[in-house]
């Protein structure tokens, strides 16, 4: 007994000391601060809890060493705790009651709560049947909805499986998609076969009664404590070199935002410790271009996890040879043969990309095409367009005109001339152009006015209308 005891202190002031370790991310801006954890505990109280463990009946052995176990709780700081107990209110005989479960400790500080669960604990009696489903569907009324940042997690301590026909599965999928709570934690007493259960969340089998405090004290310091991760970006080769990229971290069920992290290198060259929730499972988003997207990530808790992920890039420089004529000229970039827009860039910057091909479309006039744009790992591809002419157009009136490129001995349309300006300033890229134009006050076909002119690179000319 007094090594029982000893053991016990042992493990409470472990995960003391686990809860209270400070996290230095010394290439962070900021340190983790610990969120605020509320941990709903859901007891077994039905008729088969009167069954034999190994010492003796289930009920009167769970009762004592989870008594016990919530004394360690008490003084722990960003914990709040309740109970909630199922199979306790009504008889099994001779109906059983599907919905025999009750909120008897509401969630709280465990100064005050621990006490009152005490209590709770000792004084039910094994009745009913065992209506998880049902249950875990009430648990989600639980949680206060008091707008505070928490993490929310349900313990159940069971002995047996569902009885009433319910859906824990589905129950426990919807929780955590709606983002109400995060993956459960299953305790099963016993030698039962819990593995019905596994799709609830994370089951512990506790076939031993030496082992309960020892398990209970793993769950709560997995539900207390985040764990380390780094995520190496690999490139062609699959090395962890690539870096300085956004990484969004959504929770798989609901789609919450978790957490973001700039994608860094530490000062040995390799990628940085990020401080990650083990009990969620992630979809990671790198925001590159195009975006890399990893799907169904799960951190084991205790252990610093590598998470790999493919993000081989390259560089697109956009230039234009001589003095650039255009205040501000962009260039949509899209996958090779699809017409969604990736990136609308910027002439003379360079951007990173995804390696791989693309198509490129440059907003001058008249616009430039370009396809099968290969962009290679750590390679800088170069586009380069020719220096742009101006034209000055001056109009006798206002009026309606066009602007041509003459192609093939086709005419291009290029865009339509402003009605109410008089005079018109075009920047044009080098080639042979037309202006079909007719003033306002003229109601003749006959008064149309057509101008041919060439641009040539840096150079400027002036078409008159009249």
């Amino acid at each position: 007994m007094k090594k029982l005891k000893l053991f016990h202190r042992l493990l409470i002031f472990s995960l003391i000391g686990i809860i209270f370790i400070p996290v230095n991310l010394k290439s962070q801006a900021r340190s983790y601060s610990q969120p605020l954890t509320r941990i709903l505990f859901v007891f077994d109280a039905s008729f088969s809890m009167y069954g034999t463990w190994q010492s003796g009946i289930k009920m009167d052995i769970a009762k004592k060493l989870f008594a016990n176990f919530l004394d360690s709780l008490k003084n722990i700081n960003n914990l709040e705790i309740g109970l909630r107990c199922f199979g306790h209110q009504y008889n099994i005989l001779p109906n059983r009651n599907c919905q025999d479960t009750k909120l008897e400790v509401a969630i709280g500080k465990p100064s005050v709560c621990v006490p009152l669960m005490k209590n709770t604990i000792d004084r039910i009696v094994p009745k009913g049947t065992t209506p998880i489903a049902f249950t875990l569907e009430k648990c989600g009324d639980d949680f206060p909805t008091d707008g505070k940042t928490t993490r929310n997690i349900i313990i159940l301590i069971t002995d047996g499986i569902e009885e009433c026909g319910g859906d824990p599965c589905a129950v426990s999928l919807a929780l955590q998609s709606k983002g109400i709570v995060l993956k459960p934690f299953v305790l099963g007493i016993g030698t039962v076969d819990y593995s019905s259960l596994n799709c609830i969340g994370k089951v512990y089998n506790v076939a031993e009664e030496a082992t309960f405090n020892n398990i209970l004290n793993i769950v709560v310091s997995q539900a207390m404590n985040s764990t380390t991760a780094q995520v190496n970006l690999l490139d062609i080769a699959g090395k962890p070199a690539e870096t300085d990229v956004t990484m969004t971290f959504y929770d798989q069920q609901n789609g919450v935002i978790r957490y973001n992290y700039m994608h860094t290198m530490n000062n040995r060259g390799i990628p940085d410790t990020i401080v990650l929730d083990p009990l969620s499972t992630y979809k990671l988003v790198l925001h590159t271009i195009p975006q890399v997207v990893k799907e169904n990530i799960t951190i084991i808790p205790g252990k610093h996890n590598i998470i790999a992920v493919d993000a081989p890039q390259g560089y697109l420089n956009l230039q234009v040879s001589g003095i650039n004529n255009y205040q501000r000229l962009q260039c949509i970039v899209r996958k090779k043969d699809l017409m969604e827009t990736m990136n609308m860039q910027d002439f003379g910057k360079i951007e990173k990309y995804i390696v791989g091909k693309y198509d490129i479309e440059i907003l001058t006039l008249p616009r430039i095409y370009m396809s099968d744009i290969d962009v290679g790992q750590n390679k800088t591809t170069l586009i380069q367009i020719p220096q742009a002419g101006m034209v000055s157009i001056f109009k006798p009136s206002e009026g309606t005109g066009q602007l041509f490129l003459e192609e093939k001995n086709k005419l291009v349309w290029i865009s339509n001339l402003t009605s109410s300006q008089l005079n018109e300033n075009i920047v044009l890229q080098p080639g042979n152009y037309r202006i079909i134009f007719r003033t306002k006050a003229a109601h003749e076909t006959i008064y149309t006015v057509e101008r041919k002119f060439k641009i040539e690179s840096g150079g400027a000319i002036t078409v008159k209308l009249y």
